[in-house]
């Protein structure tokens, strides 16, 4: 059985939510404590199992790369200044996690960014994280167990996972919101869920339920087939949840309910709590 070891991790988007801000500075680099946005997702997927990173960007976020690459000079300095520490903390990839890059030459939406890592990944499972949601400070272990579950769960029925959070009936129409197969479901944290749909941004009145998708997902390779078929939806995008339709009809697909809380690190005002509640940690580290 094949375990999920690949991540693609989507950043070709411009952050056009996070004007000004996001101008010249990748949305993905925007600080979070004393990390990056996208250092933390990526912390996620290392604790969880992932051993290989595939960035689908563009030529105009290279510096993102930078940042994931070693600085040997910087690197050098610092180990010879007696501040390996630092410089472990710069340079926290591990040597057994690679990292790949693919161009997603037109912007046709979610599902054409996953569709480019095909050649990567190949026939093998794959974790698909959205770099601008980020889960509750990382080393409280909420963010690990999340995606370790949602592992786990795949690799015990082989059925694509999609993380879930409840959201209060005020917010339901911000979200794509998992219809649950069965009615009388019970959410339960890490108890899967078997759905027949997504409902995107419906009206809390119409909403067959309040489980918005998080931004983490497990599929097996699968799902390429059906992108690679998806006629162009609104504004001419390859829609992901197109995609996740095709394989609730062929294979079952179930929700995860989250533990802890997620932040869209993408959208001004909850960038702005994140940015109290990461920086707050850190601060609180720094004490200890």
């Amino acid at each position: 059985m094949d375990t999920v070891k690949h991540a693609v991790l989507p950043v070709a988007g411009f952050g056009t939510r996070m004007l000004p801000l996001s101008k010249s500075i990748p949305k993905e680099l925007l600080p979070l404590g004393a990390k990056p946005v996208i250092h933390h997702v990526i912390q996620e997927a290392i604790a969880a199992g992932i051993e290989h990173l595939i960035l689908v960007g563009h030529a105009q976020k290279s510096a993102i790369e930078d940042y994931l690459d070693i600085n040997a000079e910087l690197d050098q300095q610092l180990r010879g200044k007696g501040k390996a520490d630092l410089a472990d903390q710069i340079n926290f990839i591990p040597e057994h996690v690679s990292v790949s890059s693919v161009r997603q030459g037109k912007a046709l939406g979610l599902g054409h960014a996953v569709l480019q890592a095909r050649a990567i990944v190949g026939n093998k499972p794959f974790a698909v994280l959205l770099p601008d949601v980020v889960m509750s400070p990382f080393e409280e272990n909420l963010a690990t167990d999340n995606l370790k579950v949602m592992i786990g769960r795949y690799e015990q029925v082989q059925r694509s996972q999609i993380l879930v959070e409840p959201v209060e009936q005020k917010d339901i129409h911000k979200y794509g919101i998992a219809s649950p197969l069965n009615a009388d479901f019970a959410v339960n944290t890490h108890q899967a869920i078997e759905v027949q749909g997504f409902v995107e941004k419906p009206s809390s009145d119409d909403a067959p339920s309040n489980l918005a998708i998080v931004g983490r997902y497990i599929f097996n390779a699968k799902i390429f087939e059906y992108l690679e078929t998806t006629k162009p939806g609104a504004g001419g995008e390859i829609q992901l949840t197109d995609a996740i339709d095709a394989l609730i009809k062929t294979q079952g697909v179930e929700v995860l309910p989250m533990s802890g809380v997620s932040f869209d690190a993408g959208d001004m005002r909850s960038y702005f709590k994140a940015f109290e509640v990461f920086s707050g940690h850190h601060l609180s580290s720094m004490d200890n």
